[in-house]
């Protein structure tokens, strides 16, 4: 399939986990593609890599115009950089809340409102964020986390209708818990990670992680101009974790 050939595509976040799967997939499709991260080492040369840090409004700036430059122009946008929290409401200081909320979801809009004079010359513009089961379902010890991504989804949806007459979709995927490697240091990090993996994998009713390439073709499937008339929409890619009861 070759659905996004000649369009450009930023990712953020590109570098590792979902980031890179969904890089790689719309560059198998056809499309340009630069990666936005705070380290772009190990990149395949098929890649664009550009160091950025969307936590700073100046540096996240910078980056995306940088990306711009060298992809002459941007047609998609992947807003998925982000960062993790544990813990209950009681657990994060007023500085982690800062620190999670300013990747999470202002990170979101220091990137997008950058590319938006990129996005509206564009004939096919769409931008995917990445959301959460977390969003949706309370999750134990994801207080502000969850926070996070609540605010995600609801950005979608605002950013869906704001955007609308200029030609740009907006949409957002909701993974579950996916095997990546930042959920692979968390692990690691567990008094007895075989336990944890275990448990993980159990709260999610088909039995295993999401697969980080899994995401990456729904995102595909939403950033692509096949996907014309889909806006405002969260696609759940969790194993049926937020819509299914299964017997215990």
């Amino acid at each position: 399939m070759n659905d996004f050939q000649g369009l450009s595509a930023i990712v953020t976040g590109g570098a590792s986990g979902i980031g890179l799967a969904t890089a790689l997939e719309l560059s198998t499709r056809g499309a340009r593609v630069a990666c936005l991260d705070v380290r772009i080492d190990g990149l395949p040369e098929d890649l664009i890599g550009v160091v950025g840090d969307i936590s700073d409004a100046h540096k996240a700036e910078d980056a995306v115009q940088n990306a711009a430059r060298l992809l002459g122009g941007v047609d998609i946008l992947i807003n998925n950089a982000g960062i993790g929290a544990a813990g209950t409401i009681a657990d994060n200081d007023d500085a982690e809340w800062a620190r999670v909320l300013s990747v999470n979801v202002t990170g979101i809009a220091r990137v997008t409102r950058t590319a938006l004079p990129f996005l509206v010359e564009s004939q096919n513009a769409a931008i995917v964020n990445t959301c959460s089961i977390a969003a949706t379902a309370g999750l134990p010890h994801r207080a502000l986390y969850s926070a996070s991504k609540g605010a995600v989804l609801a950005l979608t949806r605002a950013m869906a209708v704001d955007h609308l007459a200029q030609g740009i979709r907006v949409n957002c995927v909701n993974p579950g818990t996916a095997d990546t490697p930042w959920v692979g240091r968390l692990l690691s990090a567990a008094t007895n990670p075989d336990v944890e993996r275990a448990a993980l994998e159990a709260r999610q009713p088909m039995g295993r992680l999401v697969t980080a390439e899994e995401i990456a073709w729904a995102i595909a499937y939403l950033a692509s101009p096949l996907s014309g008339s889909t806006t405002g929409t969260d696609l759940a890619v969790d194993g049926g974790m937020q819509g299914l009861r299964i017997p215990r």
